[in-house]
């Protein structure tokens, strides 16, 4: 059972990331830029694929849907390793696109994103493989 605990722990760990953001995008201004011009063309200007949204309304949605996504991944892998911890861990399917997203997250933290997020992320996929290597040693 030490083995889903560490693999929920881990997506656990996501998912609060998630919620955090979720909270800071729609609450506060954490996100906003520090330039008030920058913040004000933002708003203003429509990105080059439609004229329909702003690069304002894109930022908040884009951010919105990136905290959805993480939340999604840190509800389904607490759930499926403490529920069905036989399903979870006989399918290489699940299993290997949990570790693909993980990497593919602590890959973007370290290009594009700040220490905290990254740190967070780098110890959700430690926990991970932890989880991984318990079960499967």
């Amino acid at each position: 059972m030490l083995d889903s605990y560490f693999i929920a722990a881990g997506a656990v760990v996501i998912l609060a990331l998630g919620l955090v953001h979720l909270l800071y995008t729609f609450g506060g201004n954490k996100f906003d830029p520090r330039d008030t011009a920058l913040m004000q063309r933002m708003q203003e200007v429509p990105p080059v694929i439609t004229r329909e949204t702003t690069m304002w309304r894109a930022w908040i949605g884009f951010n919105a849907s990136h905290a959805f996504g993480a939340i999604l991944f840190g509800l389904v892998y607490a759930y499926l390793p403490m529920a069905h911890a036989d399903f979870f861990f006989k399918s290489p399917f699940l299993i290997g696109v949990g570790l693909a997203m993980l990497a593919g997250l602590v890959t973007l933290g370290r290009l594009y994103w700040f220490s905290i997020p990254s740190r967070g992320i780098i110890t959700a996929t430690v926990l991970y493989v932890l989880g991984l290597v318990v079960h499967f040693a």
